[in-house]
């Protein structure tokens, strides 16, 4: 029996190497622009309560629109990854023309909806005490941040296009390379303009907005700048600008492949809001401690996420060349490795749990809740990175109105109703209403497992 297990779940060197190649580069790319993302988010917790609510309201808006992104490119890049399997260039460009128009649709859509209810999004956050801090305040420094933060969405709209383009090719290297430089000078602009060194102004909130567009803008000129320069590595950009056409009859398989996904992001980050929003109810507390809470966990969360990336890469190159078995041998694999990686994770994140919230310049009521929030993060670890694994491999064989309701249909139908329920019509502590959240996923879990189990995602949807 053991011997059996060890076969279906664990790999030999080579397959872990070949796993690692994929997902390590990619780990350290999120990993960095976390890193850098936890050091801004420290600057700005040090100048108060009101201006880091204010900045983690507007971050968690702008994250419903990245993931809007995120889908919007998502499905079209299943195509990108099995087309690159069977050595199509000219399948690849098309995909990579559907992803721009995507992208601009989405960004400019995104761009009206701040500019015109900028305010309202924010004020939902502020609608409980404001027990923790002032609520106007909060509301000045996060529309400032907002404002600024909107030129920037251009170049995130760029790099998202040519960056899930090469490491749907394999080429995770470069992307690497890009954010680290990226996230540099988002760390030294942010310390010259939050503070106002050099003789720079110290421009708070609004310098550490200025420093992540300039940074998005850089690393957005380093991916582009490559990928043409190496053509020999990239065949399918030849051309890539000649037209921007699309043929009909791909764009409409791109989208009705792709639109759950996209429907999926939005409806899940929108979700992710609304929790957050419920949270809020407890007042401006919960905000600036679930903010530095979300801060480490997305730290640690890189080796799961990267390793779905990896299913993704990985299995749908295995599909588009139509090794089924060897797909669905690798995909147990992967599953289980990313599984036991986060329950070492997790543990490694408990013993931090009380040391890190003491480096913010916030009430001892927001770093209480910071440490409660990080162990309940750290307990539910291993099933996040189990949920991912199987949410990524159903995606890798196009099936993507599952993973539309495994995702998002789950979160608006099951988490927010339980989560606006229990903070409206309950006085529990708000830790309490974040765990149990949290455990309505075991039924993700079972669902998954079922569904990875019979194999509903072995196909090859290029040639079918």
């Amino acid at each position: 029996m053991a011997g059996r297990f060890g076969k279906k779940f664990i790999g030999d060197k080579a397959f872990y190497k070949m796993v690692l190649a994929v997902a390590v580069p990619i780990m350290i790319q999120n990993g960095i622009t976390n890193f850098v993302g936890l050091l801004d988010n420290i600057m700005v917790g040090q100048i108060g309560t009101e201006q880091f609510s204010g900045v983690a309201i507007v971050n968690q808006l702008m994250m419903v629109y990245y993931l809007c992104v995120f889908g919007g490119l998502a499905g079209a890049g299943i195509f990108t990854a099995q087309y690159f399997g069977q050595k199509d260039d000219e399948g690849v460009r098309h995909t990579f023309r559907y992803k721009f128009w995507m992208a601009l649709i989405l960004t400019g859509m995104a761009a009206l909806v701040f500019l015109a209810a900028g305010d309202t999004l924010i004020q939902m956050y502020l609608s409980g005490s404001n027990d923790g801090g002032d609520l106007a305040a909060a509301l000045r420094y996060g529309r400032s941040y907002l404002h600024v933060m909107l030129f920037g969405l251009p170049a995130f709209m760029m790099v998202q296009i040519y960056v899930s383009t090469l490491r749907e090719c394999g080429e995770t290297v470069v992307p690497m390379k890009a954010g680290i430089i990226a996230v540099c000078v988002n760390l030294c602009l942010n310390y010259l303009l939050i503070y106002g060194k050099l003789g720079l102004p110290a421009l708070g909130v609004v310098g550490a907005a200025i420093a992540t567009v300039v940074s998005r803008y850089v690393e957005a000129s380093i991916v582009i700048v490559w990928t043409h320069r190496h053509k020999e590595k990239n065949p399918y950009i030849e051309g890539i600008y000649s037209t921007l056409k699309v043929p009909v009859r791909q764009a409409g398989k791109y989208f009705i492949k792709g639109a759950p996904l996209l429907v999926n992001e939005t409806l899940w980050s929108a979700g992710m809001a609304m929790l957050t929003q419920c949270y809020s109810m407890r007042g401006l507390n919960v905000i600036a401690g679930l903010n530095m809470a979300n801060t480490i966990n997305n730290m640690f969360n890189v080796v799961f996420i990267a390793l779905g990336d990896a299913v993704a890469i990985i299995i749908g190159q295995m599909l588009g060349a139509g090794r089924m078995e060897e797909a669905r041998d690798a995909d147990n694999k992967i599953i289980a490795f990313s599984v036991c990686c986060c329950v070492g994770i997790a543990m490694l994140m408990a013993v931090i749990a009380p040391l890190f919230p003491q480096i913010y310049n916030t009430s001892q009521e927001a770093k209480t809740l910071a440490v409660q929030f990080i162990l309940a993060q750290a307990v539910f670890m291993p099933q996040a990175a189990f949920i991912h694994a199987t949410y990524f491999t159903l995606r890798s064989g196009g099936k993507t109105i599952v993973t539309f309701l495994f995702d998002s249909v789950f979160v608006w139908c099951v988490s927010v109703p339980v989560a606006y329920c229990l903070s409206r019509m309950t006085s529990i502590p708000v830790i309490a209403i974040f765990a149990m959240v949290q455990m309505t996923d075991w039924i993700k879990c079972v669902i998954g497992f079922v569904l990875v189990k019979k194999g509903v995602w072995l196909q090859n949807i290029v040639t079918e």
